[in-house]
């Protein structure tokens, strides 16, 4: 008889997912009926959303697209390739963000003052630098990385994209982690960096398709 094999990242990472409903379910009867569901890059709430969908909602929310994230690369026909780190990362970073930003949410329905605008963006920094450290180390794949047609089609045009792009993100990554703190023109700062770590490594891969590779 053929046994399934279990997935014990997927289940013991969708377990983190649903963690939050308990302390939902602990202050529930203390929230407000509406309650903030997004902050704007200033921290500013800018949407909200009924206490059930804030904090039992989101998580069930959370946990399904986990499932999702877990599905799509366990069947990558490549899926050997990636970084071992970037898979990893990839499978948790979605239980981290919910047993982060769950909480966080609850507690600002209670009228505490979280930084959230200093949290995110340093969370996003943090995960950038790490991202952009294994970059270079994943071959091509379907799942992970900058999937363009030029470098899903070429080798080489697949590992020098990456590894500009994992300089790139590096760097991005590093100031948006200070600038979040400085918030010097943030919005501005924020944008820019997300276009150049997008933009730039497409156009290189481009041009080196254009090149011959």
């Amino acid at each position: 008889m053929m046994r399934m094999k279990v997935d014990k990242l997927l289940i013991i990472s969708t377990i983190i997912c649903l963690l939050p409903i308990i302390l939902s379910l602990i202050m529930y009867d203390k929230l407000p009926d509406t309650m903030p569901i997004h902050w704007d890059i200033k921290g500013n709430p800018d949407n909200y959303g009924s206490k059930f969908f804030a904090v039992i909602g989101l998580p069930l929310m959370m946990a399904g697209l986990n499932l999702i994230t877990h599905f799509a690369l366990n069947t990558d026909p490549k899926r050997a390739n990636p970084s071992i780190v970037l898979k990893v990362i990839g499978k948790l970073t979605i239980p981290f963000m919910t047993v982060t930003l769950v909480p966080i949410t609850i507690f600002a329905g209670l009228g505490y003052d979280i930084p959230i605008e200093k949290i995110v963006p340093a969370f996003v920094g943090l995960l950038f630098i790490v991202i952009g450290n294994y970059l270079p180390k994943s071959k091509q794949n379907y799942t992970v990385g900058i999937k363009l047609p030029w470098t899903l089609n070429n080798e080489t045009n697949w590992n020098k994209t990456h590894r500009l792009a994992g300089y790139l993100w590096m760097i991005g990554g590093v100031l948006m982690f200070v600038n979040s703190f400085l918030k010097i023109y943030w919005t501005h700062v924020f944008f820019s960096i997300i276009l150049c770590m997008v933009f730039i490594p497409a156009i290189y891969s481009y041009i080196l398709y254009k090149n011959g590779l």
